[in-house]
């Protein structure tokens, strides 16, 4: 007989025990059927020990084949086990029609071995036998003889096939139960995979946020320094390197404040008691006295309120580029305008220096611009960020103007509630 497993989320037991019960049931009727053909058998007048040996066979062939059954599951070598099962049948009717009675455990037997053709081909012959055994023995039947066996057949059979059904549901169950388990381990190792992928994410944000933040405060008033060390140390006038050394002073306390502020994640210095156009402002101040660069700044009057992250982002853009000026462009005046442009913000700063090739710039990805490029990268990532950009014109030595654009209705313009307003 076909067997299933219990499923994983199903008590083992209850269908342990159902197939058990089946199984035993089967067997036992098999015996009782046998010992009632035996016993009527013998009050019939057969010889004793021909009943006894046909029944010995028969039942040691069943027994045979049901031990054979729990080893393999051939269809095919079960097929031939029936079969012979029904031969010695056979047999047993050709001595005696009481052994009529085992038809119904080969009936059962069909149905569970054979599939479903030869199954019914199988049991209309056995229906054939049982119907002219008392013919063949007595030369006479009845009704009853007829129409006993083939509800029995019919009855039998059904029983046989609706096992298998219950059996192929089962392994179905089980299949699909399996398939969901396997399913949810799958989708839980995504989740874990997608929460690490989130988690990295998160982490080169940072990582590039920290680093933007750093090359545009400490390490360009690394550079000023720098720069103005070297001219104290050219200098010939002592007030002139004592003007030089008290800036130096200055850079190196801002840049302090910039580092500490940075690893604190608070928003820029300049911000935190006035707006953008004052910072931007001093900065200017700050370039025009450091490097007698003549410096502009143009602030629309009716400038909206800006949220923190597009002032930290234009605010470092124009540090960035302040500090490219300073640096590199040889420069003798720079603009800076700060202005709605309806939809967005606008801030442009253009200098008359020495410019440099945008285009090939631009072709090459942002690499190769005056100061190593990463300026100018850093500014377009970070703008960006925020649904804005940066465009950026110049040629060799006619200049060069930077815009940078953010739209306008982001991010809340509220400080933190820590700082002054």
């Amino acid at each position: 007989m076909p067997s299933i497993d219990p499923s994983p989320r199903e008590p083992a037991h209850t269908w342990a025990s159902l197939i058990g019960s089946i199984r035993i049931g089967q067997a036992v009727i098999t015996v009782v059927l046998l010992v009632i053909g035996a016993v009527r058998a013998s009050a019939d007048g057969i010889p004793l020990p021909w009943v006894l040996a046909l029944s010995l066979v028969f039942l040691g062939w069943y027994g045979g084949g049901l031990l054979l059954g729990e080893r393999t599951a051939d269809r095919r070598l079960a097929t031939w086990w029936l079969l012979g099962l029904t031969l010695i049948w056979l047999g047993t009717v050709a001595v005696s029609p009481e052994f009529v009675w085992l038809a119904f455990p080969l009936w059962l037997l069909a149905g569970f071995v054979m599939r479903l053709r030869w199954a019914l081909l199988l049991s209309v012959v056995i229906l054939a036998v049982v119907v002219a055994a008392p013919l063949l023995h007595t030369g006479a039947t009845s009704y009853a003889n007829v129409i006993g066996p083939l509800v029995g057949g019919v009855f039998a059979l059904g029983i046989s096939r609706g096992y298998l059904e219950l059996v192929r549901d089962g392994r179905e169950r089980r299949r699909l139960i399996a398939s969901l388990v396997a399913t949810q381990e799958e989708m839980a190792a995504l989740q874990d995979e997608l929460a690490r992928m989130q988690r990295e994410s998160g982490a080169s944000a940072e990582r590039t946020r920290v680093s933007r933040d750093i090359h545009d405060t400490v390490a360009q008033s690394v550079s000023s320094i720098g720069m103005l060390a070297r001219s104290a140390l050219e200098a010939d006038d002592a007030a002139q390197s004592t003007r030089a050394l008290r800036q130096i002073g200055t850079l190196a306390a801002e840049g302090l404040a910039d580092a500490r502020r940075i690893v604190n994640a608070l928003m820029p210095a300049e911000l935190e008691s006035s707006a953008l156009g004052d910072a931007l402002a001093r900065m200017l101040e700050r370039l025009a006295e450091e490097t007698g660069i003549a410096a502009t700044l143009h602030v629309d009057d009716d400038l909206p309120a800006l949220g923190l992250d597009v002032e930290v982002a234009l605010l470092r853009t124009a540090q960035s580029a302040l500090a490219n000026v300073r640096s590199h462009a040889a420069a003798s005046r720079v603009v800076v305008t700060l202005a709605d442009a309806g939809d967005a913000v606008r801030l442009d700063i253009v200098d008359d220096g020495i410019g440099f090739d945008a285009t090939r710039w631009e072709a090459q990805g942002g690499v190769g611009s005056r100061g190593g490029g990463y300026g100018l990268r850093s500014m377009r990532a970070r703008l960006r960020e925020l649904g804005g950009g940066l465009d950026v014109e110049s040629v060799q030595g006619d200049g060069a103007a930077l815009s940078a654009h953010v739209p306008l209705g982001g991010p809340s313009p509220a400080r933190d509630a820590g700082g002054d307003g």
